[in-house]
């Protein structure tokens, strides 16, 4: 039945644009004579004016309008305002009050006078048209703002927004010309088939405006305008909208949600970051108010009569309607989801900049979670809006996860296990933790899985059921020993007091004082060896920093030592005896010394 439909509507097409063209070809000949029938019937409308006197009056009201206009301009002068988005929507009131201004000056020269009828209505018909193309230009102004960059909403250089400015003033003054000759032809009475032809022939007007806007930018766009004309001129509407709708519905979303994250983003700002609250508010807002707008357009388009069609009570009425609904939810939870998700990066990118690990582990988490909340909820209600039953489906699902659960218990141990570590707080993206024999830095936590990237590069993923305890090093402050040995002559007070210079002038130090909490000291001798004294020491850092620090002790506390006469310990080898056998077993042993180990 589908495919006979779509093959009955294909010929009733076809069949249309025969009978078209032939009617076209049939009322060329006579075109000429309908234009001058039609320039008699209206120099005889204006015969009881005298000659000009209708076009005057008409002059006359577009005068009068433009000066109201004036004057309300010059009563509200432009100023300097600061502040981007304020002197957007001042420059928009401003501009609207303009074109409202003219349309009431013109509008009390056309009610001060008496009109033939037919020219009456033609012009009244001229004057909704050139407010409409005031509106149009204003509307095109505002979006585009040519000739001034900061208060343009679209984002776009110079040229390109002066290149669309002209093409949109242009396309609206034709199409406006063509409404007005249409309207004036119609009410003359002209023939049907002469008047398709002077409006086809206004049309391909149109089209060649387009064509030239797109054939340097998309020639794909320029072939598509071609195919939508001549949809147009086999008089199927309801395609043409159809066709038209479906191409430029999504980069009307595309341009809402730009525009409003360019209006919004903070003056000065190269590049936008997370998408502000407002921005995704108003801008899910818009593209769900012109989601709405083409549905309506469409049920216009195709002559369908919503009154009618919801008193029945038909399979197919059930359905259109719950898919209405189910689109109003869809469209709802489109711009929660969005807030939520603009709320989430807001706090995931401020958590960067303050090095918040807490909630960088956290967020990402969350928004996840957040995902299928809404994923899901959305769904079931859609399907309820259908008419689907949902409870036996939540049922249906408590079985299927009750059985995946006694199936899958490792899985559901790990989920459980990220859990209570996340709860626990026991570590956070860019800690370095060590469980068992695997260590590294969190680089990411997944579903049922952690990722560990150890020090010299390799990467560890383990499930979390497989954790157990974990070591977080990386946790407030570490406590760095130094242990090094002495001479058994050494004076350990001078070298108490050499350490403590040391770590003074560490603290001190501009690169390494931030990441020093209690400066390095000695604590006394550790033990007596077989040929050092070991002395130990220690200093308080932030994780991670103590091994920058400990190198530059260990290398200031030899030059501090070399200077004052303190030594290092190391092994020698003395031997009992004299005469040759003693420097022969002297020489022996050192040699043994200097030899390199094997293996």
């Amino acid at each position: 039945m589908a495919e006979e439909g779509a093959a009955g509507y294909l010929a009733g097409r076809i069949d249309a644009l025969r009978e078209n063209l032939v009617s076209l070809a049939a009322a060329l000949p006579g075109l000429p004579a309908e234009l001058a029938r039609m320039r008699e019937l209206l120099a005889g409308e204006w015969e009881a004016r005298g000659p000009g006197g209708t076009l005057a009056l008409i002059a006359g009201f577009l005068l009068l309008g433009f000066a109201v206009e004036w004057v309300y301009r010059y009563s509200t002068p432009r100023g300097d305002v600061s502040k981007r988005l304020r002197a957007i929507g001042l420059r928009v009131a401003r501009d609207a009050g303009a074109v409202a201004a003219f349309a009431f000056g013109s509008a009390a020269v056309f009610l001060a006078f008496e009109w033939p009828p037919r020219t009456r209505e033609a012009v009244v018909g001229f004057l909704v048209a050139f407010i409409l193309l005031r509106i149009t230009i204003t509307a095109s102004r505002t979006l585009l703002s040519p000739r001034d960059a900061p208060l343009r909403i679209l984002p776009a250089d110079d040229a390109t927004a002066e290149f669309w400015h002209r093409r949109i003033v242009l396309f609206a003054s034709w199409f406006a010309f063509g409404w007005v000759v249409r309207g004036w032809l119609l009410l003359l009475g002209m023939e049907p088939a002469a008047l398709r032809l002077v409006v086809l022939t206004l049309g391909l007007g149109l089209l060649a405006i387009l064509v030239e806007a797109f054939w340097r930018r998309s020639r794909l766009s320029a072939v598509y305008f071609v195919a939508l004309w001549l949809i147009w001129v086999t008089a199927a509407f309801g395609l043409m909208w159809l066709a038209l709708i479906v191409a430029a519905l999504p980069v009307a979303m595309r341009l809402a949600q730009q525009g409003v994250d360019h209006v919004l983003r903070p003056e000065g700002a190269a590049v936008a970051g997370a998408r502000s609250v407002a921005a995704a508010a108003i801008g899910r807002a818009l593209r769900a108010l012109l989601v709405t707008g083409a549905a309506l357009l469409l049920v216009h388009a195709f002559g369908l009569d919503v009154d009618a069609l919801a008193a029945t009570d038909s399979m197919w009425m059930r359905l259109v309607r719950g898919a209405v609904h189910a689109l109003v939810i869809v469209l709802v939870a489109d711009v929660l989801w969005l807030v939520i998700a603009s709320l989430i990066d807001q706090k995931l990118a401020s958590a960067d900049e303050e090095g918040n690990t807490r909630l960088r582990t956290l967020l990402p988490i969350l928004r996840g979670t957040m995902a299928i909340v809404l994923i899901v909820m959305t769904v079931l209600m859609a399907l309820s809006a259908l008419g689907v039953e949902v409870g036996p489906l939540l049922a249906s699902a408590g079985v299927v996860g009750l059985a995946l659960g006694f199936g899958a218990q490792t899985l559901v141990r790990d989920l459980f296990s990220k859990f209570f570590y996340l709860l626990d707080d026991a570590f956070r993206v860019g800690e370095y933790i060590q469980s068992g024999s695997y260590k590294g830095t969190v680089e990411h936590l997944g579903a049922r899985s952690i990722r560990l990237r150890h020090h010299r590069g390799p990467v560890y993923t383990i499930p979390y059921g497989e954790l157990g305890a974990v070591q977080n090093q990386s946790r407030d402050w570490v406590i760095d020993k130094l242990t090094i040995g002495l001479t058994y002559d050494s004076d350990l007070d001078k070298a108490k007091k050499l350490i403590k210079k040391i770590g003074q002038e560490l603290a001190q130090n501009p690169e390494f004082a931030p990441n020093i909490l209690e400066p390095l000291k000695m604590q006394g001798v550790e033990q007596f060896g077989d040929f050092a004294i070991q002395i130990r020491m220690k200093m308080k850092t932030k994780p991670g920093q103590q091994f920058t620090i400990r190198r530059k002790a260990y290398a200031m506390i030899k030059a501090a030592f070399a200077a004052n006469g303190i030594k290092f310990a190391q092994p020698t080898v003395q031997v009992a005896g004299g005469g040759d056998v003693a420097a022969a077993a002297a020489r022996q042993a050192l040699e043994l010394n200097k030899a390199p180990t094997s293996g």
